[in-house]
């Protein structure tokens, strides 16, 4: 069966606290087998005879609705995406002091909209959009912007999760 990683938003922030032995369970209770979490933020892997990506964020997005009682938008890679969109350089020339954020998004935002965040570019900020990913370079810590998840995605006109590189390529590597 083919493997899958979930990036959930809105598990373990804003008072939405799930324990990862229970988000394996949940994920088994729709069938999903070799069901890891990889730290608390809301990352699942999980074998599922699924192919279909959408079907699969469909079914998760209703289930955790159903039993945690909020919307969980869920945004799901392969192993082989996820390599690819880790191993990625949007910013070749990073400097020191900077941090990556990876912005997975529920479909490829409109040429309007990339253009608009692209305006949002400073100092401390600054984008690239490859197909359903944004890559957010911050010149310093995650807190050293103005900007937010929240915002970036209200702008895209898409959903979207946020995770540091350094998340995303520890998973690729474990899962290639």
């Amino acid at each position: 069966m083919p493997r899958h990683i979930a990036f959930l938003r809105a598990i373990n922030v804003g008072g939405h606290v799930v324990k990862m032995d229970e988000l394996r369970r949940l994920f088994e209770r729709l069938g999903h087998s070799e069901v890891e979490t990889f730290i608390a933020s809301g990352n699942v892997i999980f074998a599922s005879a699924s192919r279909s990506a959408g079907t699969l964020e469909r079914a998760i997005e209703a289930h955790l609705e159903k039993t945690l009682g909020y919307a969980v938008a869920t945004f799901i890679r392969s192993p082989e995406q996820l390599s690819a969109i880790g191993g990625y350089r949007a910013f070749p020339d990073e400097p020191a002091g900077t941090s990556v954020h990876l912005g997975f998004l529920s479909g490829k935002p409109a040429s309007a909209a990339i253009r608009a965040l692209e305006s949002l570019r400073t100092g401390t900020d600054d984008f690239r959009v490859r197909d359903r990913e944004v890559y957010w370079r911050i010149h310093g810590g995650f807190s050293d912007s103005k900007l937010s998840g929240a915002k970036l995605e209200r702008l895209l006109g898409v959903r979207a999760t946020f995770r540091n590189r350094n998340t995303v390529t520890k998973l690729a590597a474990k899962y290639a």
